[in-house]
C-alpha cells in the first residue's frame, strides 16, 4: 500500500531498525498491561535510534495495541527500552542523508505520526525511562500519559539545538506544557549550549518530566506496580510544574524575553537553531497540539535542509568517530605504564594539571618549584579543589582523603627519580624550559616520559639540552584544564613511538581528546587564532575603529569577539603569541606594537563591577589612534576568510596534521568553534574563500552543505 512516507522508506534500506517488541504483563484484577520494549538487537554500545523503518514499525505496533484496547483485551500500554537505554533519538546518519526540504518535512511528520499514537489510545499510556533518553527517545516518553524514571539511568536530554536543529517530534510543544516555560528553556536551549549537558534522572523527576522515580534494582517491577495503581485509581498523580493561567499570562513571555537577550549576548545571532527553538517555545503558550506539531514540522525541515545542520553533523562525526581513532597514533600496546607523576611548577596551570592527573589516574603526584612556599600554596589549592568536589558530592569522604594524600610537593628534584611521567608548566621562555628539563633529566629514570605544555615554542628546541630528546613530547592543554576537552600532542622529529603512544593513552585516561600535530609554531589552535587575532589588531592599527573590527567577524559564529578573546587569554599572552608567529612567518603574520601598549595598559573594554562590557576603554582607544587606512567590516571579513584558507592549506601541505578534519576537531574542542559552523574548513568552502585562495575546496559539496539538491 502506498503511503506518504514511501520516499523515506526507500532511503532506509540499510537502517539498523529499532524494533517494537510487545509482551503482555498481567496486573491486579485481571487487567493486562501491554509492554512495548524498544530494541535494535545490538549490545549497549549501539543505542536504540529511530529511522523511518523503526518509526513505521512503532506506529504499526501501537495501531495493533489500539485495536486490542478497544476490544478490552488490554487496559494500558507502556514503552521501555533494552537494558540501560530507552532511545538515543533519531538516527543522525540517516537524517544527515535527507536530500531535500520536502523529505525533511516528511521525517518530522513521521515522527509526530508514529510517536503521537501514544496519545488518545483509549487506555492510559506510560513510558518507563530505564536509561538513556535523548532527543526522540525523550519525546517518546513525552507523548505518553505518564512517565517513570530509573534513578541510576544515564540521563535525559533534548540535545537538538546543539546539533543545529530543534526537538521536532513533539518536544518543543509537549515539554513546556508539561514542566513550565523556565524549565523547558533550560532543557531545550540552555543545557544544549552548555556543552550539551544532560539532566540526571533525579533532576528530571524534580522538574516534573517523570511522575515517579525508582532505584535500579527493581525498576521495571516498581514501574509496573505504580502504573497499576494509576490505572486502578489508587495512585494519584500531581504535577506541580505544569503551567497555570498566571504563568501563561505573565511569566511565559518574560522568560522568553530574558532567554532571547541571553542568547544574543552569549552566542550572537548567527546560529539559527536556538532562535528557532525559542520561537516554538514561545508559541507553545497558547497553541493546541496539532498547531504546535505543524510548526515543529516546518522549523525542523527548514533546519535539516540548511547549511548549519550539515556542518553540525560533520562536527558531530568528528567528535564521535574521528576523535576516537586519532590519525597517526602508534599502537596503544607501546604505551608505558604511569604509576607516578611529576609536575614542574606550582602555578595555576601546574595546579590544574596535578589535580586532573590525581583525579583521573589516582597515582602519586609530586609537584616542585623554586620555593617551598610556592609549593605549599599549590598543594593548598589542590586540596581546596578536592574539598569542593566533596561538598558537591562528586567524591566520597574516603576518596577525597586518598586523593589529598597522593599529592605531595618538594624542592628536592631527586623525588622525581621513580616518576614515569614528568610535565613542565613554567612560563613561556625557551631557555628556562631547556634548563629545567636538562636538570630534571639528571634525576628521572631512563624510561620516564617528559612532556611540555608549551603553547607556541618549538618542542624540539625545548629538548635541545636533553641527552634523550626522543622521550620528549608536547602535551598542550587548554584553559581551564578541567573543562576544555582537547590536548594537542606534539611530535618532534626525535619523539619515538613509545613516547607518543604513552602521551595518547594518557590523554585518553584523562578523558581528553588528543590530536597529533607536527612541531610547528602555534601547533593548530593558536596558529589559527593568531591569524584571526593578528588580522583584527592589524585592522585597528591601520585606523579601523574597535567597534567595526569587533563585529566584522560575527559571521564565523564564534562564542566571543576577537577583542573579548584577547582579554580572556590575556593581552600579554596574546602579544607574545603574535610575536612568535610573526617571527616564524613574517610575511603572513603581523606584529603589533599597539597590542604591547594595550597589554601594559591592561584592558581593551570598559566594564562594570560585574565584568559586563559597557564599551571600549577610552585609554585603549587613544592607544590605537593614528591609523590612516581604515577598512570596512566586509573588507576585514574577506581578509580573515582568505587568510585562514591560505594558512590552513599551508598547514595541510606541510603535514602539521593529517587532514582538514583534524584542524576542525581542534578548533571545535580547543577554541569553542560552534558545531553549527562545523569548524573552519566547511565554512571557508561555503563562503568561497577556498576557491578564491587556492582554486579548490577542503571538502566535497555534501560536507560543505552547498548541495544544490537541498532546499
Amino acid at each position: 500500500m502506498t503511503t506518504r512516507f514511501d520516499d523515506l522508506k526507500a532511503m532506509s534500506g540499510d537502517e539498523v531498525v529499532t524494533h517494537s517488541l510487545v509482551s503482555d504483563i498481567p496486573l491486579a484484577g485481571g487487567r493486562v498491561l501491554a509492554l512495548v520494549t524498544l530494541d535494535n538487537g545490538r549490545d549497549h554500545t549501539r543505542p536504540n535510534t529511530f529511522g523511518a523503518l523503526g518509526l513505521l514499525e512503532f506506529a504499526e505496533t501501537i495501531d495493533g495495541l489500539h485495536k486490542r484496547a478497544a476490544s478490552g483485551e488490554i487496559h494500558a500500554v507502556a514503552v521501555t527500552g533494552k537494558q540501560y537505554i530507552l532511545a538515543a533519538g533519531a538516527d543522525l546518519s540517516k537524517v544527515g542523508e535527507i536530500p531535500s526540504r520536502d523529505a525533511a518535512r516528511q521525517l518530522a511528520q513521521l515522527g509526530h505520526h508514529a510517536l503521537g499514537k501514544l496519545h488518545g489510545l483509549g487506555v492510559p499510556t506510560f513510558a518507563f525511562i530505564n536509561g538513556l533518553a535523548l532527543g526522540g527517545g525523550l519525546e517518546v516518553a513525552l507523548h505518553a500519559d505518564y512517565r517513570t524514571i530509573d534513578l541510576a539511568g544515564a540521563g535525559v536530554a533534548l540535545p537538538e539545538v546543539f546539533l543545529g536543529i530543534i526537538p521536532g517530534w513533539g518536544g518543543a510543544w509537549l515539554l513546556p506544557n508539561l514542566i513550565g516555560i523556565e524549565n523547558a528553556l533550560k532543557v531545550v536551549i540552555e543545557n544544549p549550549l552548555k556543552n550539551n549537558t544532560m539532566l540526571k534522572p533525579k533532576q528530571a523527576f524534580d522538574m516534573g518530566i517523570a511522575d515517579a522515580a525508582f532505584g535500579p534494582a527493581n525498576f521495571l517491577e516498581e514501574s509496573i506496580r505504580w502504573a497499576d495503581g494509576v490505572i486502578s485509581g489508587s495512585t494519584k498523580v500531581k504535577r506541580s510544574n505544569e503551567p497555570g493561567k498566571i504563568e501563561r499570562a505573565v511569566k511565559w513571555d518574560i522568560a522568553i524575553g530574558i532567554a532571547e537577550k541571553m542568547l544574543k549576548s552569549r552566542i550572537g545571532s548567527i546560529a539559527k537553531s536556538p532562535y528557532a527553538a525559542l520561537e516554538l517555545l514561545k508559541a507553545a503558550k497558547n497553541t493546541d497540539r496539532e498547531t504546535g506539531f505543524a510548526a515543529e514540522d516546518e522549523k525542523l525541515s527548514e533546519l535539516i535542509a540548511g547549511d548549519q545542520f550539515v556542518a553540525s553533523i560533520y562536527a558531530f562525526n568528528l567528535v564521535q568517530k574521528r576523535a576516537k581513532k586519532p590519525a597517526g597514533a602508534p599502537d596503544k600496546t607501546l604505551a608505558k605504564p604511569i604509576t607516578k607523576i611529576g609536575v614542574i611548577g606550582a602555578g595555576l596551570m601546574a595546579q590544574q594539571f596535578a589535580l586532573l592527573f590525581v583525579r583521573r589516574l589516582k597515582v602519586p603526584v609530586v609537584i616542585t618549584d623554586i620555593s617551598q612556599e610556592q609549593i605549599d600554596k599549590g598543594i593548598g589549592y589542590i586540596h581546596g579543589e578536592i574539598d569542593k568536589l566533596l561538598e558537591k558530592g562528586r567524591v566520597s569522604s574516603d576518596d577525597a582523603n586518598r586523593l589529598k594524600a597522593l599529592v605531595t610537593g618538594t624542592t628536592d628534584k631527586s623525588q622525581f627519580s621513580d616518576a614515569d611521567w614528568v610535565i613542565e608548566a613554567i612560563f613561556e621562555q625557551l631557555e628556562a624550559k631547556q634548563d629545567v628539563f636538562a636538570e630534571i633529566e639528571q634525576h628521572v629514570s631512563e624510561t620516564a616520559v617528559l612532556a611540555t605544555n608549551t603553547s607556541s615554542l618549538s618542542v624540539a628546541q625545548i629538548g635541545a639540552k636533553l641527552a634523550h630528546p626522543e622521550r620528549l613530547v608536547g602535551f598542550h592543554f587548554f584553559n581551564p584544564v578541567a573543562v576544555m576537552p582537547l590536548i594537542e600532542v606534539v611530535r618532534t622529529p626525535h619523539t619515538n613511538d613509545e613516547t607518543l603512544s604513552t602521551a595518547m593513552v594518557t590523554a585518553g585516561k584523562l578523558f581528553k581528546t588528543a590530536v597529533i600535530t607536527a612541531d610547528t609554531p602555534g601547533f593548530v589552535v593558536n596558529r589559527i587564532l593568531a591569524k584571526l587575532l593578528g588580522e583584527a589588531m592589524h585592522a585597528v592599527d591601520t585606523g579601523t575603529p574597535f567597534e567595526v573590527v569587533n563585529h566584522a567577524l560575527d559571521p564565523f559564529g564564534l562564542p566571543m569577539t576577537a577583542f573579548e578573546l584577547l582579554e580572556l587569554v590575556g593581552l600579554k599572552v596574546g602579544a607574545h603569541v603574535l610575536d612568535t608567529h610573526h617571527a616564524a612567518f613574517p610575511e603572513r603574520f603581523f606584529e603589533s606594537a599597539n597590542l604591547h601598549r594595550l597589554a601594559e595598559h591592561g584592558r581593551i573594554f570598559d566594564r562594570d563591577g560585574k565584568g559586563k562590557i559597557k564599551g571600549f576603554d577610552k585609554k585603549a582607544v587613544e592607544i590605537v589612534a593614528g591609523g590612516s587606512s581604515p577598512m570596512t567590516a566586509e573588507q576585514i571579513l574577506r581578509r580573515v576568510e582568505d587568510g585562514l584558507a591560505d594558512e590552513i592549506k599551508r598547514m595541510l601541505d606541510d603535514g602539521v596534521v593529517s587532514a582538514a578534519e583534524d584542524i576542525d576537531l581542534c578548533l571545535i574542542l580547543g577554541a569553542g568553534w560552534p558545531f553549527q559552523m562545523g569548524g573552519a574548513t566547511p565554512y571557508l568552502d561555503r563562503v568561497g574563500a577556498s576557491e578564491r585562495v587556492f582554486g579548490s575546496t577542503f571538502h566535497s559539496p555534501a560536507i560543505r552543505g552547498v548541495d544544490e539538491q537541498r532546499g
